[in-house]
């Protein structure tokens, strides 16, 4: 993601879903169409189901996903094998093999902390992939934003007011320049072409092309 990392920094949360309630990986342009997370497999290939833990009364419980609940021990889930990078967008990473004997009776999440952050690696290969197949945006426009990004965080340091004003004026004039052509490409492409060109799944497109072109979604 050239000249884009640090316009668009990657934000770690910790997310619930059906899927259980596990740490993710999302950047700001791409958002929860590509969230990465670390994955876990078994011995003999399969995803294991959620973690259910209980509340000590025993009246509220939470599903985790979380790898390091994956363990073998009483209070989590069965030993995981394998870790991989996955993300919200269906892609798999290379899986990474736990050595269970090197990490002995360390905990887990600090034993299996390099493996835990190839998988980071993997997926941030993957969100560089995405970043390369859509739409090229053009060096001129690239250029500038990295510039315009520098010279705000410099402002932000001795005038954070003239900083947030700036911002607020960027915002103005992102949604003038955004309304025409996002009208013309809905008007034009079908979800799926949009989706694919901006790098985002077909719901998000909708509504990023919904908000820039200040039309309903069910129109």
């Amino acid at each position: 993601m050239v000249g884009a990392r640090a316009l668009d920094p990657v934000a770690h949360g910790y997310h619930g879903s059906k899927k259980g309630e596990r740490e993710t990986w999302t950047t700001g342009e791409f958002g929860s169409s590509h969230a990465g997370a670390v994955g876990v497999l078994l011995a003999d290939g399969t995803v294991p189901a959620p973690v259910v833990f209980l509340s000590s009364s025993g009246s509220d419980s939470r599903s985790v996903s979380e790898w390091t609940v994956y363990d073998g021990e009483p209070h989590g889930g069965p030993r995981a094998a394998v870790l991989r990078g996955v993300c919200s967008c269906g892609w798999t990473g290379p899986g990474h093999t736990i050595d269970w004997d090197e990490i002995a009776d360390r905990e887990a999440k600090v034993a299996g902390g390099g493996l835990a952050s190839a998988c980071y690696g993997d997926w941030d290969t993957h969100i560089g992939e995405v970043a390369r197949s859509a739409v090229p945006v053009p060096e001129t426009i690239n250029g500038l934003l990295d510039q315009l990004d520098q010279e705000i965080e410099k402002v932000g340091k001795d005038a954070p007011l003239a900083a947030v004003r700036a911002v607020r004026r960027l915002e103005v004039l992102a949604a003038q320049c955004a309304y025409g052509p996002a009208r013309e490409v809905a008007q034009d492409l079908t979800p799926e072409q949009a989706a694919a060109a901006i790098g985002l799944n077909e719901e998000e497109a909708r509504r990023h092309l919904a908000r820039l072109g200040c039309f309903s979604l069910y129109c």
